[in-house]
């Protein structure tokens, strides 16, 4: 094997692992492929948040075959994962549910070891490889070995020396979720709490920042539970509320840290401590997501959330009142079983209320296994039409706050981003999207360039 491609869907945290399933496949000798190139691997990182992301991932793979049908085929993430292994649907020659064999199995695959494909008959059925769980080859001392040499911390994958590709790098410092939302199927799929050491996510900062990156998001499945053994706030040890806190501060003072972010936070995990490291950080992007789901406290009680509406406002008028003119992001579920339209309401008065800058929109889907799914069958389901209607006039309340958000933030002085010079377009760390066609410099810019604008 000498080529491979990685494709991705899913949240930041999976593209974060398929940059260190490429850097190790890089490490092991192979390179990527070029757009036009048959590479002889090809990992597909999947993902099943939702039915949608379920199919997307299935239709993914199903591409990949079709457009590669003599490469070897991996396919991981969080689709094999799940309870119901969605992933043996299409089949595909090797299925890897735990994420911390494939360390092992790329080594094998690269050195044409048991796992190598290369000289399989592809006349056989796809599957005929197909690695599952019980496999023997998993089995052997060298693939013991290398589990038990797996820690607790976030990641048993390499620490990262670039983002390749990417302006902006994402860096994981946690997994895990055991918070159980009763729409959610991550906790059956990402259950294990884990946290990555402090000196590990400094490395790994120091190597991002050495390859050039001027943007560093931290991320993880419940960010705000870093530090914690569990996600659920209730158990939190109250010595490690600040954890989070500390580690963004120690992140922030490296040298040449030009921009840090953090990525979606529920409204609790809001400390003062959090918002005074912030605040007195000028290389940290006054920026926040906020996950608010639904306005309605009936709904939010239903989606068993850790904050009532209360908490919500209250955290976001101290931000308001820490930062000038902060960005406030936010997730929505629309037509989650019960919802009225009353509900509905409540969700765009908060939303106006606050003032959101961005707010992305999802449309509620049943996953199975969630006590949701038992809340459909009790409360019934909201009809795809009137998900719709709900969607599209909250995409309309959105398009209305993002404007009034961009006009307010007329004057202030940004450090741009460039992320596209085709036409130039980068992001500030208010985080909206600028064009800079009409700036003098236009034509010179470069990806990952950072420039100051006026807006």
């Amino acid at each position: 094997m000498k080529t491979f491609a990685v494709q991705t869907l899913g949240c930041k945290v999976n593209q974060y692992e398929s940059q260190q399933i490429r850097q190790i496949l890089e490490q092991f000798g192979l390179t990527a492929a070029e757009p036009a190139q048959q590479p002889d691997l090809v990992v597909v990182n999947t993902c099943c948040v939702t039915h949608t992301a379920s199919s997307k991932s299935r239709q993914s793979i199903r591409k990949v075959q079709k457009a590669h049908p003599r490469s070897t085929v991996i396919v991981t993430g969080c689709l094999p994962a799940g309870p119901d292994n969605e992933a043996k649907t299409p089949d595909s020659d090797i299925i890897v549910r735990d994420k911390r064999t494939l360390p092992l199995i790329l080594e094998q695959l690269s050195k044409k070891q048991p796992f190598s494909l290369n000289n399989a008959n592809h006349s056989k059925p796809r599957n005929h490889s197909k690695i599952k769980d019980k496999n023997p080859n998993l089995t052997h001392p060298s693939a013991q070995k290398h589990l038990k040499n797996i820690s607790t911390s976030a990641d048993s994958l390499p620490v990262l020396t670039r983002f390749a590709g990417q302006t902006r790098a994402f860096l994981k410092v946690q997994d895990g979720c055991d918070a159980y939302c009763t729409y959610c199927i991550i906790p059956k799929i990402r259950m294990v709490i884990c946290n990555k050491p402090v000196k590990t996510v400094l490395k790994e900062a120091k190597n991002l920042i050495r390859a050039g990156h001027k943007e560093i998001i931290l991320t993880g499945i419940f960010l705000g539970a870093y530090d914690q053994k569990t996600a659920r706030r209730k158990k939190w040890n109250p010595a490690k509320l600040d954890s989070l806190a500390e580690l963004v501060d120690k992140i922030a003072d490296l040298e040449n840290m030009e921009r840090l972010r953090l990525s979606s936070l529920e409204p609790l995990d809001v400390t003062d401590r959090l918002l005074e490291v912030m605040n007195t950080r000028d290389n940290i992007a006054p920026h926040l997501h906020l996950s608010l789901q639904s306005g309605s406290p009936n709904i939010l009680k239903k989606m068993a959330r850790q904050y009532t509406i209360d908490d919500f406002l209250r955290v976001v008028e101290k931000v308001k009142k820490a930062f000038d003119r902060p960005a406030i992001t936010t997730d929505i579920i629309v037509g989650f079983p019960g919802e009225t339209d009353e509900d509905f309401q409540q969700t765009i008065k908060i939303a106006k209320q606050v003032g959101f800058s961005k707010i992305h929109t999802f449309s509620f889907s049943v996953r199975k296994n969630t006590p949701a799914e038992k809340m459909a069958k009790l409360f019934g389901t909201i009809s795809p039409q009137e998900i719709k209607r709900r969607s599209s006039a909250l995409q309309a309340v959105d398009a209305e706050l993002q404007d009034q958000y961009r006009q307010s933030c007329a004057g202030i002085t940004e450090q741009i981003l460039i992320e596209k010079t085709n036409p130039p377009r980068g992001r500030g760390g208010r985080y909206f999207m600028v064009d800079l066609s009409d700036t003098p410099e236009a034509k010179t810019l470069q990806n990952g360039q950072l420039i100051n604008l006026t807006l």
